[in-house]
């Protein structure tokens, strides 16, 4: 695993996951604190050659995913249970979003995340809520 710059905590293997099918690259994970990049392509966009809001959805879900799991004990992982977004601007097939999350919850059983969603130049093009129930790993 590669190690994010800004912190000792490990960037994740999306090997074998959505996160890999949808080109998401993990920039640095930090304590309350997430950045990521994916590619607004042929595995993002819809036919009509923009990002599809689903995609937008996943990155969501899987930063905040990520970013939850330091954050739980060595029992305990994250499970989605609530995501939403607005989407609030278009970005053309060809480009790349940049997505940042910010835990603004941190209780003993939720995370809740706010995951900005922009362009390389920093318009908003969607804001998503994500929601992890802290749960104990199944073995």
């Amino acid at each position: 695993m590669q190690t994010s710059e800004n912190t000792n905590f490990q960037l994740p293997d999306l090997k074998n996951s959505m996160g890999e099918n949808l080109g998401i690259k993990f920039q640095s994970i930090q304590s309350g604190l997430v950045e990521a990049t994916m590619p607004v392509d042929h595995r993002t966009c819809q036919p009509f050659g923009i990002l599809n809001g689903g995609a937008s959805l996943a990155l969501a879900e899987i930063m905040a995913g990520h970013g939850s799991v330091p954050l739980c004990g060595p029992d305990q992982m994250p499970c989605g249970i609530q995501v939403s977004a607005s989407h609030v601007s278009m970005m053309p097939v060809g480009t790349f979003v940049k997505a940042t999350a910010r835990l603004i919850q941190r209780g003993a059983t939720l995370h809740v995340w706010n995951v900005d969603i922009t362009s390389p130049s920093g318009k908003l093009i969607s804001t998503a809520r994500v929601v992890n129930l802290i749960v104990k790993k199944r073995q």
